[in-house]
């Protein structure tokens, strides 16, 4: 069973940092496109930042030049660094992965999702 566990979330000034990570398990073979979400309180989920396998990335206008995503291919970790913290990136912050996992019929694929992280910038 694939599981994917956030860590890092809390609460911080305006201007501070965090690091979330998000580390995947259970019978994974490899690991396709990662993401970091965020939704915000009466607000849709947005896509944050994306990385492909080969460390390709792409980021929200928002958050240019203030988060960096990456990933520890070996670990099956991903992460989130986030500095300039803003009160509007307050949110709860999800990982999700594209997922090659074992099954007893044979490889498969599928999407998944972490349980989520608070973040809150306090202004």
């Amino acid at each position: 069973q694939v599981q994917l566990v956030e860590s890092g979330g809390g609460l911080v000034q305006a201007g501070g940092s965090l690091r979330l990570s998000c580390a995947a398990s259970g019978g994974i073979i490899s690991i396709n496109a990662m993401g970091w979400y965020r939704q915000a309180p009466g607000k849709q989920r947005e896509l944050v930042a994306a990385i492909t396998s080969s460390g390709s990335t792409n980021y929200a206008d928002s958050v240019k030049g203030r988060f960096t995503i990456s990933r520890d291919n070996a670990k099956n970790t991903l992460y989130l660094q986030m500095n300039s913290l803003k009160p509007e990136d307050t949110a709860v912050y999800y990982c999700n992965a594209q997922v090659l996992f074992r099954h007893f019929l044979g490889p498969r694929t599928g999407d998944y999702w972490g349980q989520g992280t608070q973040v809150t910038v306090s202004s």
